[in-house]
């Protein structure tokens, strides 16, 4: 894909490649070189419109690269850097941005949807909007820093304390980040998947309790509780199980989170919700996460070495994303697909 420059979303399944005259930096802004960009089930959905997006915009909403410029008012950045790109940020307008309260943004913005996004050959941007890299933390676990921080977002929403547990329903790539989130607090996950391969690779990643969403399932999860059910229940959009089953792991007065995106319109089963009288809200991005994420990283906070990857230099967007779309219903949806976008 060598004429590859800037793939704009401009509606549904209609993606085209339209080439960016150079845009000069500021003096606050940086110019990447896009050197790898993962393919995600979000980028699908925008695709296949599922989720909406305001065209046109340029897709990709996971990607580091290599500064090639630095403005001079950018600190702690500079020419040669590897950074990631952040996927989400503040909104910017709304009254807690307007108070200096970004990290509590109202309405936050996701690349591919509300900003233009990364598969594309340069990106220009402010330099608040990158993070240098430690040398240690390799491309592919870099791409994974949103999904990472969506977890730990989710630790710090649900203020559980060390020997608690959460069911988390689906043992996708999101799925298995955030069962491996919460064991790094000390915080016991007990995964529901139907993938056997799912399981086998959360197993792998060291996390012990992991059960098919089976006529068993309520009995397993008390076995795993002495009895009780979990104290929270974390639901993976993308993992296709009954969105009814979470409420159903859960005792009276607590936390049901949902998270990622989905191409399904599920209803909640209401009277779980009203009888055990619980919280349910939903967690879709990590905005402000990233240095404390490259932080967890660093520490062994996340093992990806057990899922499936790809990547591929030689590539056509619009067959991997329509691709992407047939597989979201299988166990394909699991695997890290990465474009190398530098030779």
């Amino acid at each position: 894909m060598n004429n590859m420059d800037n793939w704009v979303l401009k509606g549904v399944r209609n993606l085209a490649n339209e080439q960016l005259e150079t845009a000069e930096i500021s003096p606050t802004q940086v110019k990447v070189k896009v050197t790898h960009l993962l393919i995600s089930n979000f980028d699908a959905l925008l695709f296949n419109g599922d989720i909406a997006a305001k065209y046109p915009k340029t897709v990709g909403r996971f990607a580091v690269g290599i500064v090639t410029e630095a403005g001079e008012q950018c600190y702690g950045v500079k020419k040669g850097d590897r950074v990631y790109l952040e996927s989400a940020k503040p909104c910017g307008v709304c009254y807690n941005c307007k108070s200096g309260k970004r990290d509590r943004c109202d309405d936050i913005l996701i690349a591919g949807r509300d900003y233009d996004g990364f598969l594309r050959d340069f990106a220009v941007c402010e330099y608040t909007a990158v993070s240098p890299l430690p040398d240690s933390l390799d491309n592919m676990l870099a791409l994974c820093i949103e999904m990472v921080g969506i977890a730990e977002n989710i630790y710090d929403k649900l203020n559980l304390s060390a020997g608690q547990r959460v069911a988390v329903i689906g043992a996708d790539c999101l799925g298995n980040i955030i069962a491996q989130v919460l064991q790094y607090h000390k915080v016991i996950p007990i995964v529901i998947d139907n993938s056997p391969s799912n399981i086998e690779k959360l197993k792998k990643c060291g996390v012990y309790y992991a059960f098919p969403a089976d006529d068993e399932v309520i009995n397993n999860v008390k076995d795993a509780t002495s009895g009780d059910l979990c104290d929270a229940a974390v639901y993976s959009a993308s993992s296709q199980l009954p969105i009814s089953l979470p409420s159903r792991l859960i005792g009276n007065k607590k936390s049901l989170v949902l998270s990622g995106f989905t191409s399904l319109h599920s209803a909640v089963d209401a009277r779980d919700i009203l009888e055990k009288d619980l919280t349910v809200f939903g967690v879709t991005s990590a905005a402000n996460y990233t240095a404390s994420v490259i932080n967890m990283l660093l520490h062994g906070a996340v093992n990806i070495d057990f899922f499936d990857k790809e990547v591929i230099n030689q590539f056509d967007p619009v067959s991997l994303l329509t691709e992407r779309c047939e597989s979201l219903n299988s166990s394909n949806k699991s695997k890290l697909t990465v474009l190398k976008m530098i030779f």
